[in-house]
């Protein structure tokens, strides 16, 4: 594969190729998400504005839970009856307590609780990266509790996107390299227009060309994001996206999800520690001891805080 195959003549990096190479690999192995878009032909919305300067910021817009019932879309994630135990016998240990919940589509919903609560390991068999124990796991109303590997793979390839704390950027690739990444293992042809478009609905048009050592930490993370959003997802999964931010940054990367919530219709289900980063949800859930302990609608930072103070009691 000549390093430049499918770039339509942007700059590439000597040891681009053979990097997709390996990390293809690597995917194919772990059943990393990294994926093509899926067939709906919905139009990429610019969340420019979103990525704008901090000045003068209010509290984002909360939108309000899609209901259901017959006739009405089945919810973007649906958790029924769900535990996941690790260990056996007198060693086995329950992180999930039968927990049934339901993400609505369009909804940004965040999960917190204490240590050890199961928040992320909520978040992992929801998108399929845990397999339950028991219970079942859906995804736009498909059932893929009992999915096989390769067709998780193909699922998180093509229906999910990935934002992490820690970024997982490819230090030896820029921006756009980096956001081109899914679209190249999923063996799709890529469009550089359609790589720089997602780059400017992040604020980071100008900055494509960079590699990760030239970019702060919420640039980072916005490339993250836009590399999670180029294969327009069913349903985008954060684990703490603010938690290596300073605060600036961290504020600036809460915009650009309300606008993608609210411009686009994107699904977000977050974990979090942050009172502050949960409240800018339109939703929390509560978890203790692998269970829902408590739900809030639209909440202050404050009323956060002191819900999860009392778990932690």
């Amino acid at each position: 594969m000549a390093a430049s195959a499918g770039l339509q003549g942007w700059a590439v990096h000597p040891g681009y190729a053979a990097v997709c190479r390996l990390v293809w690999t690597v995917a194919d192995r772990r059943g990393v998400g990294f994926a093509q878009p899926p067939a709906r032909g919905r139009a990429l919305v610019t969340w420019r504005a979103a990525a704008g300067g901090m000045g003068g910021m209010t509290a984002p817009q909360h939108t309000e839970a899609v209901p259901r019932g017959p006739g009405l879309s089945a919810p973007a994630v649906e958790l029924r009856g769900v535990s996941r135990d690790y260990g056996s016998g007198q060693a086995r240990v329950r992180a999930l307590d039968d927990v049934s919940i339901a993400f609505a589509a369009g909804t940004w919903t965040a999960v917190m609780g204490p240590s050890g609560s199961g928040k992320s390991t909520l978040l992992h068999c929801a998108a399929g990266l845990e397999r339950a124990s028991a219970g079942q796991v859906l995804l736009s109303g498909e059932d893929i509790t009992a999915a096989g590997e390769q067709e998780l793979t193909e699922l998180r390839r093509g229906r999910m996107g990935f934002v992490f704390q820690s970024f997982n950027l490819i230090g030896s690739l820029t921006a756009e390299q980096n956001v081109t990444l899914p679209l190249r293992l999923a063996r799709r042809r890529v469009s550089g227009s359609q790589v720089r478009e997602v780059l400017a609905s992040v604020g980071l048009e100008d900055r494509r060309r960079h590699r990760p050592r030239e970019l702060s930490g919420g640039q980072q993370q916005r490339v993250a994001i836009a590399r999670a959003m180029v294969t327009r997802p069913a349903v985008l999964f954060a684990d703490e996206p603010t938690g290596a931010l300073d605060s600036a940054s961290a504020r600036q990367v809460l915009r650009l999800l309300r606008g993608m919530v609210a411009e686009a219709g994107q699904t977000i289900v977050m974990v979090t520690h942050d009172p502050a980063v949960a409240a800018s949800a339109d939703s929390v859930v509560f978890l203790s001891d692998g269970r829902i302990a408590d739900r809030a609608t639209a909440p202050s930072a404050h009323e956060v805080a002191e819900r999860l103070a009392r778990l932690e009691a």
